[in-house]
């Protein structure tokens, strides 16, 4: 059941900002129409296997430049090329920190269903502090936002719904996060969307 009051955007932590409902409708049928475009091989979206061996529950693809645990490249692990990062989403990135220097070079797209999860972790492999700028389109979560020093409290959980941005950067540019539940069915289907989470961020590799 959806609130009667208006959410506002807040400051979780200094640098760190969550704007509700930031997306237009018509910006999610987009971000969901090209997603599954992106989803499709070549260079498609994929289970990430971690040096330890396990298998990450969401699947990603990659635009710009491919993530593989640790480290950036330009090809897939079966050797195609990385999708290309549409100008149009770097300049969706660019409005959401409010400065048309942020230039997005490379997107993570993750799609969790009813039981994926992300673990906390910092985004630290790429070379640039720029922000970054997170998506959110589909289903409910609990996005977990913690500290710079570990993975223990202190932290707060944070509902990200369809259409939030969340951004963090400066103090909080490497704080550790990560999702520790979806909620399926709270998704809006006229998104296109009828079921999961699609969560796009934006990042600035600071690589060559």
């Amino acid at each position: 059941m959806e609130s009667i009051f208006e959410r506002e955007p807040v400051e979780i932590a200094p640098g760190a900002v969550h704007t509700p409902d930031w997306l237009s409708l018509v910006e999610q049928q987009r971000l969901v129409a090209a997603c599954r475009e992106w989803a499709a091989p070549p260079a498609g979206m994929r289970h990430t296997r971690l040096p330890s061996g396990g298998v990450m529950s969401v699947q990603t693809v990659c635009l710009g430049w491919h993530w593989t645990p640790y480290r950036y490249s330009r090809t897939t692990e079966d050797g195609s090329p990385v999708k290309a990062l549409p100008g149009w989403l770097a300049e969706l990135g660019a409005r959401a920190v409010g400065d048309p220097g942020y230039v997005p070079d490379v997107a993570l797209v993750n799609f969790y269903d009813g039981v994926a999860k992300m673990g906390l972790h910092q985004d630290k492999d790429e070379r640039s502090d720029a922000p970054v700028v997170s998506l959110s389109v589909g289903d409910s979560c609990v996005f977990r936002f913690g500290n710079t020093e570990n993975r223990n409290r202190p932290w707060t959980d944070v509902e990200l719904r369809g259409g939030d941005l969340f951004v963090f950067g400066g103090p909080s540019r490497f704080a550790y996060h990560g999702v520790t539940k979806t909620v399926p069915g709270s998704g809006d289907p006229a998104t296109g969307l009828t079921a999961g989470r699609l969560n796009i961020t934006l990042r600035v590799s600071g690589l060559d």
